[in-house]
């Protein structure tokens, strides 16, 4: 089953406090970034922290990611270097717009992992698409590696690129989100929806993860540990939600049982598109096939 990306943490790579314990907020993914929130002066250092942490701190299953900075900078290929020894889940490639982009980091990380004895494929990869080129080639980039598993939109800059500037509504955002999102789904591949940096904002921050929700991301990129619950309680399914996805698995696997061609149930066929919605409402509710035919 697709692994869970309802939340997507950044944490500087400048701070140590927050490296070492960003762990108990339980995000589903820690996002260490080593480009746009680290100064110059001190991209050297945080290379070196995020490359410890790694090493010698227990995330307890929590998914690694690091934001490097562009091949295109001087600290890119640094970045890499070091940081792809240190083993993290995932890199993330920043300012992404082409598939080439995807292409070259690829062949950088296959070689230091051959050289480090790392399964050559082992570190995943992630693509910040934030700008109208990258957008428009959002396909492009969603289908241009097996190591890529998910594409995010970075709205800050992908709004200066369009000569605005972001809106409560976010209406400057829907032709984006709606590209990337259709991308990341035709590749079957994770979309992730962009940060809400006002943070004092609840009210608003949660109408945009219910409007992202509907449209179909599978999460949010976020930048305070306080949005984290507030997310996972709006990607939650409802209780009468996961008592219907019980019923389908159990239509289905009593189906198997039967060896039997036709799935129904309460006298309605059950196809493809409402299987695989009841197994996305279950994953959401942290419940497994596994538990619910066992009956736990």
């Amino acid at each position: 089953m697709e692994k869970l990306r309802r939340t997507m943490l950044y944490v500087p790579g400048n701070n140590p406090a927050m490296i070492k314990d960003i762990y108990i907020y339980q995000p589903d993914s820690i996002m260490f970034d080593l480009e746009d929130s680290i100064s110059l002066a001190e991209k050297d250092s945080a290379r070196f922290l995020v490359s410890e942490a790694l090493t010698n701190v227990d995330y307890l299953g929590i998914e690694t990611v690091v934001r490097v900075n562009g091949l295109d900078t001087e600290f890119g290929l640094a970045d890499l270097e070091c940081i792809v020894k240190a083993q993290p889940d995932v890199i993330r490639l920043p300012k992404t717009e082409t598939s080439e982009d995807i292409s070259e980091m690829e062949a950088i990380i296959a070689r230091i992992e051959l050289e480090n004895n790392i399964p050559v494929g082992k570190t995943k990869m992630f693509a910040a698409i934030e700008s109208a080129k990258g957008v428009l080639n959002a396909y492009s980039i969603a289908t241009s590696s097996k190591r890529l598993v998910g594409i995010a939109l970075g709205a800050e800059d992908y709004v200066t690129n369009l000569r605005t500037n972001r809106s409560p509504e976010g209406i400057e955002l829907l032709f984006a989100r709606g590209q990337i999102l259709n991308a990341a789904r035709a590749a079957n591949i994770s979309a992730i929806d962009t940060i809400y940096s006002d943070i004092e904002n609840e009210e608003g921050f949660r109408r945009e993860v219910e409007h992202i929700k509907q449209l179909g991301f599978d999460g949010k990129s976020i930048i305070n540990p306080r949005q984290i619950d507030i997310v996972h309680e709006i990607y939650a399914p409802k209780p009468k939600e996961i008592e219907y996805a019980l019923q389908v698995i159990a239509a289905i696997q009593q189906a198997e049982k039967e060896n039997s061609g036709v799935i129904s149930l309460n006298g309605k066929m059950i196809d493809k598109p409402i299987v695989e919605r009841a197994e996305r409402v279950l994953q959401l509710a942290g419940i497994n096939d596994m538990e619910q035919s066992d009956g736990r």
